[in-house]
């Protein structure tokens, strides 16, 4: 047996706070190495944090990496410990996005990236130059390029993050020249449903390549990206471990790597593909290191319930609770992060107006402010158009929250504003009647923007993707705030949540609120799908026409087939009408705060869906 014990140690990082961040991983590493962890593995780019983005262009942004990258080379000098980790290297005038190996107080290697993915919210291939097979550099007397590693337990590959996406990623001619472990270091943001396809694409590569895959992945938000943490430890196809997600964590299993020898002998089929491989390919440089590990007082990973053909026990989600929950967490992490690593906030505040969005908003962050000790402040603003019934629900959910409720009425404030706007056309002129809810929403936000100012309060904005996407908000209103908690998350996703929390705590706040129809209360009796159309076919039409890229004819055939009950005239209109908004109202949403970016498509234009201002629709 060549047994290893292989620890996952997922860190939340801040892109530019190089010695907290190597801090936080030489604690971790003192915790594994007493543990007997063999190798530890670590995120990308746990030195600078994630993502670099342009700051990598910034010589001394990259030079201190390599500083801090010395630092914890020395400081881990005495642990009995491999370690693989991500960093930033400048050589020769090109920057590369690389995972680096520590061992015995030395850098041994460094390995570039080779994926570097340009697509949805990534840039890397702006900044980043690519690794690629046969590159063999030295950069500070450290090998840089494509290597594997020869430690006492046997052959170490590594690589970061995109490199394991591709099914010809360099994982394939690491193992075809004889690496058992491979370790990825990954910065994978967050999206709804990736934790599966995350483990599967682990599970694929490890079965095809016939390796051990220790995969772990970066934890925190930085900016309006989410990273859920979590980690697997697969050998040949095999789960071994599974580590926590939304939070920073380590664990850690043993493996036989002569499992993994003996499963490719047994494999016919990698072995005819490692002959071709042979035949036509120059095989990876191995690397000697001469660093010693500590194993003696490793045992053989015996199955938790001592049983090597019964399935391991545990609770289960339904698939219900596992979204919900995912998407709560993920948001309230994005909020916590931004509050903390930006040090300029006190408190949280939200313009509570009995409606969904700022109610799904408000159980977000009270989710991270409760747990976290930080203050939230909620404040009703009505005019002559706000119900008492959306007053009470608002004054209900607060009290059941146990935060702050503030009524202030904006009702003076509204009338001295039409009369200014009034002055300002001159005589003859009228206000047209999307100026007079406009005002309302304005006033609202310049009033939270004084509260922030002067409180120290984060501003939250509370308006979702849908009414967004059509230009349902008003710039300088309800558009406005410091961070976008729910301006990805669609208003159908948005009240599936607000029912799933209501059947979890009871909170009668909550049914309050969706008892009424949902609508701003800028105007007598208005109702927000009467002014639009229904929430479903709205979103249905978002995702054809902005996710899947259908032209308006393409997205009117799906939306009949979709909803078949809905007249062919009414679904026309409702494409046309939908299309138009979505069009008109990109100068809108490119000017909305920074959102947490949940899905492969959000309304962000630096990162999802990237559309000129000004366009035509002839097409």
């Amino acid at each position: 047996m060549r047994l290893v014990k292989v620890g996952l140690a997922a860190i939340n990082t801040t892109v530019g706070a190089f010695g907290a961040n190597v801090s936080r991983a030489l604690g971790l590493a003192q915790e594994m190495a007493a543990a007997d962890v063999t190798v530890a593995v670590f995120p990308e780019q746990l030195v600078g944090g994630y993502p670099q983005e342009d700051l990598v262009q910034w010589r001394a942004f990259v030079e201190r990496q390599w500083a801090e990258l010395g630092r914890y080379a020395k400081e881990t000098a005495g642990l009995p410990l491999v370690s693989v980790l991500g960093v930033s290297v400048a050589h020769q005038g090109l920057r590369y996005n690389c995972a680096a190996l520590v061992a015995g107080g030395r850098v041994h290697g460094l390995v570039p990236k080779e994926k570097l993915p340009t697509y949805n919210i990534f840039y890397e291939g702006r900044t980043f130059s690519r690794g690629y097979a046969g590159m063999n550099e030295v950069h500070r007397g450290v090998p840089l390029g494509d290597q594997i590693f020869e430690f006492d337990f046997g052959l170490l590959g590594v690589e970061v993050c995109e490199d394991i996406w591709s099914a010809d990623g360099p994982m394939r001619r690491r193992a075809y020249s004889g690496a058992e472990l491979v370790c990825n270091v990954s910065a994978s943001p967050f999206r709804v449903g990736v934790e599966g396809t995350r483990k599967e694409l682990v599970s694929t590569r490890a079965g095809d390549h016939q390796c051990t895959v220790a995969y772990v992945n970066q934890v925190g938000a930085q900016d309006g990206l989410i990273f859920d943490g979590g980690g697997f430890l697969n050998q040949n196809g095999r789960m071994v471990l599974e580590l926590p997600r939304f939070r920073q964590a380590w664990a850690a299993a043993v493996v036989d790597l002569d499992r993994t020898l003996r499963l490719r002998t047994e494999n016919t089929t990698w072995r005819d593909d490692h002959k071709a491989f042979a035949a036509k390919e120059t095989p990876v440089p191995v690397r000697a290191v001469d660093a010693k590990t500590q194993r003696a007082r490793l045992s053989y990973p015996a199955p938790p319930q001592r049983s090597f053909f019964l399935p391991g026990g545990g609770p289960s989600r339904t698939p219900k609770e596992q979204y919900c929950e995912d998407l709560l967490d993920a948001l309230a992490l994005g909020i916590g992060d931004y509050f903390e690593k930006t040090k300029a906030f006190r408190c949280l505040g939200i313009a509570l107006s009995g409606g969904r969005d700022s109610l799904l908003t408000l159980l977000i962050a009270h989710r991270y402010a409760s747990a976290a000790q930080v203050p939230i402040e909620t404040f009703y603003m009505p005019t002559r158009f706000s119900s008492d019934g959306t007053r009470a629900a608002a004054e209900l959910i607060a009290r059941e929250l146990g935060v702050k409720f503030t009524v202030l009425s904006i009702d003076e404030a509204f009338e001295r504003e039409v009369e200014a706007t009034h002055a300002m056309l001159g005589p003859g002129k009228q206000l047209t009647p999307v100026t007079l809810q406009n005002i309302q929403a304005r006033l609202r936000a310049q009033r939270m923007w004084n509260w922030a100012n002067s409180s120290g309060g984060l501003f939250l904005q509370t308006g979702n993707m849908s009414e967004k996407a059509v230009g349902y908000t008003t710039i300088g209103g309800d558009l406005m705030g410091a961070l976008a908690v729910i301006a990805n998350l669609p208003k159908t996703v948005v009240m599936y949540l607000l029912d799933y929390v209501r059947e979890k705590h009871g909170y009668q706040g909550i049914a309050a609120v969706t008892a009424r129809p949902a609508g701003p209360e800028l105007a007598h009796d208005q109702v927000g799908e009467d002014e639009l159309m229904p929430f479903s076919i709205l979103d249905a039409c978002f995702h054809l026409f902005a996710g899947e890229k259908l032209g308006p004819a393409e997205v009117l055939l799906a939306m009949k087939a979709l909803f078949p009950e809905v007249p062919a005239p009414s679904m026309e209109a409702h494409v046309r009408k939908f299309v138009r908004l979505f069009t008109q109202s990109i100068y809108k949403w490119v000017q909305s705060p920074i959102s947490l970016h949940v899905g492969n498509l959000d309304l962000d234009r630096e990162r999802a869906l990237q559309l000129p201002v000004v366009t035509q629709t002839d097409w």
